[in-house]
């Protein structure tokens, strides 16, 4: 390992890291990502979803490393916000658009492309300035993806409470009210600047605490899930996009 290699930021690497096991889950069942909705009378369906699934592995795997982690994050950040979010969930907005999961399921695609666009603003060879601008739209994106997450702990408590596990005191519905506000409160500082660094550094850590806590006990209880394979990838790659974002926030003056 060079020492270039080892200065860079481990929220860089868990980001990349999750993408590619959001790829190798999509390889493996040989079906689009879930995030990634696609007609199933789509021509040529199953062979685009092995390209997107490769195309994943290969981006994530290129933000592993100095030198190829500008390409791989703007392929990863134009790829999600003009293909997932604006073509493939677009559609479904029109379909839903009164229904508040049709944003909270587009703010995690939104949450992928924002990190991937902050490690390009901050690995590209481009004026500082432009770097700032471009970094400063992913925190913004990033903040608004916080409140939808926060939001649908309320829309859907019926079906967030449940996934507390039940030794964990006080009740299942505290857990799910907490981290409902928790996402919100993250969302507000990352917006506003105040305490923007340590809101997104709590987040990250709340959204590793679902790895244990929440998708691998479910993935154990049914191991054949594709969704649930998905889902414990796709929460590494949000706990990774949230970590991009506590770097890339300026540390508070002392």
């Amino acid at each position: 390992m060079t020492a270039q290699n080892a200065t860079m930021p481990i929220g860089w690497r868990v980001y990349g890291l999750g993408l590619m096991a959001m790829g190798i889950v999509s390889l493996a069942w040989a079906d689009f990502d879930p995030g990634q909705p696609v007609s199933q009378n789509f021509p040529d369906r199953t062979a685009l979803a092995y390209a997107a699934a490769a195309f994943m592995v290969v981006a994530g795997a290129a933000v592993q490393w100095r030198r190829t982690a500008a390409w791989g994050a703007a392929a990863l950040s134009a790829y999600y916000a003009l293909i997932v979010v604006i073509l493939m969930n677009g559609r479904l907005l029109l379909a839903h658009y009164a229904e508040f999961g049709t944003y909270s399921g587009m703010a995690e695609q939104l949450a992928i492309a924002a990190g991937g666009l902050i490690i390009y603003a901050a690995s590209a060879d481009i004026d500082a300035a432009t770097a700032a601008r471009l970094a400063r739209l992913g925190e913004l994106a990033f903040g608004v993806c916080a409140l939808l997450f926060g939001g649908a702990h309320f829309f859907y408590m019926n079906l967030t409470a449940p996934l507390v596990p039940r030794w964990l005191p006080p009740t299942q519905e505290f857990w799910a009210y907490a981290t409902g506000i928790g996402h919100i409160a993250a969302g507000v500082a990352i917006l506003t600047g105040v305490h923007a660094r340590l809101a997104a550094l709590l987040l990250t850590a709340m959204f590793a605490s679902f790895t244990p806590l929440v998708h691998v006990p479910m993935l154990l209880a049914n191991p054949t899930s594709h969704i649930n394979w998905n889902e414990n990838a796709l929460n590494l790659a949000l706990t990774g996009a949230a970590w991009v974002v506590a770097y890339s926030l300026p540390r508070p003056r002392r």
